[in-house]
Order: structure tokens, then C-alpha cells, then sequence
């Protein structure tokens, strides 16, 4: 059995790895600083589950690689799989059936997923505020940080620090 550094370490490796071809949209930055950076916003909020860590590594790998739930399972566990399976979209779905998802499922995840998109969140407003997507207007923009908030507020009561912090960047809404 893994200690809990090496299972989020392990995540760390296997995220690196399935994303290893990825950039960020704003085209520059590699995707894996994306999980990592949401690996941190939780330790920053003193959230260090181990599982939630790892979960949030992971956390688009199912979405945007050939990783499927059963890979996430049989490498890392059931309850890492339950984790990143409630942070994906659908892709079966179109983009905006995928959005209004979210919003109508954000209040029934369980609390350790909340956590996750909470990080995303926070991280997706973060970067669109400091390092936005290429080619995105200004209303696209707004658009996004206003569905994100959407979000959130199905979430609020999960964790204060963290809707505090996803507060905060809401406010440099472009």
C-alpha cells in the first residue's frame, strides 16, 4: 500500500504523463501545471485528503485524454475513480448541454468532488483573468467567469477558504 506522499506523487506522474502533449488555451502553458495548480489551491486551504489530492490530479484525465474510468480504478482505486468520474463532463453531451450539467449536478457531488471543482474553479478563473485563453473576446470571458460562478454558488457551504478564494477572483471579472 502506497504512502499518502507517493500516492499523490503517483498521481502527479500519471497526469504528467497522459497530458504530457497538452497546452493550456492560452497556448503557452503546459496542461499538467493545470492539476498541480489545483493540487495546491486545496493545500493552501488546508484540504491534504490525500484521495482529494490525487482525485484532483486526475481530475481531467477521463475528459481530455484516452484514460478511461477503469484505468483511474484498477491504478489508483475505487474511490479516486468515484472522485474523477464526478468532476467529468460528458463528452457525449454538446458544450452547452456540458455546462448546464454542471451547474444542475454541482450541488449533488459528493463533498470530496466539490472540493475538486472548487480548485478547478478558482484555478479556470484565475488563468482566464492572468493568462487568457487565445482568441477569446471579452464577453466570452465574462460569459465564463459568470457560469463558473454559477457553479459555485450550488456548492457554497463545502468550503468557506475556498469559496472566499473563488470569490476573490470572481471580482476581477473582465
Amino acid at each position: 500500500m502506497p504512502t499518502h506522499m507517493e500516492l499523490v506523487l503517483q498521481a502527479a506522474a500519471f497526469a504528467a504523463e497522459k497530458h504530457r502533449t497538452q497546452r493550456r488555451k492560452d497556448i503557452e502553458t503546459p496542461y499538467i501545471n493545470h492539476p498541480i495548480q489545483l493540487a495546491y489551491i486545496l493545500v493552501q486551504a488546508d484540504v491534504e485528503d490525500p484521495t482529494i489530492l490525487a482525485a484532483a490530479l486526475l481530475h481531467d484525465t477521463i475528459e481530455d485524454t484516452n484514460t478511461t474510468l477503469d484505468e483511474i480504478e484498477i491504478v489508483f482505486g475505487y474511490e479516486i475513480a468515484r472522485i474523477v468520474a464526478e468532476c467529468s463532463d460528458d463528452k457525449k453531451l454538446s458544450k452547452l448541454e456540458r455546462k448546464q450539467a454542471q451547474i444542475d449536478h454541482a450541488a449533488t457531488l459528493s463533498r470530496a468532488a466539490r472540493l475538486v471543482k472548487l480548485a478547478d474553479k478558482i484555478a479556470n478563473v484565475s488563468d482566464i483573468e492572468g493568462a487568457p485563453p487565445a482568441g477569446w473576446s471579452l464577453e466570452r470571458k465574462r460569459e465564463y467567469f459568470d457560469w463558473s460562478k454559477a457553479v459555485v454558488d450550488q456548492m457554497r457551504g463545502t468550503h468557506p477558504t475556498l469559496e472566499a478564494r473563488f470569490d476573490a477572483e470572481y471580482k476581477k471579472r473582465p
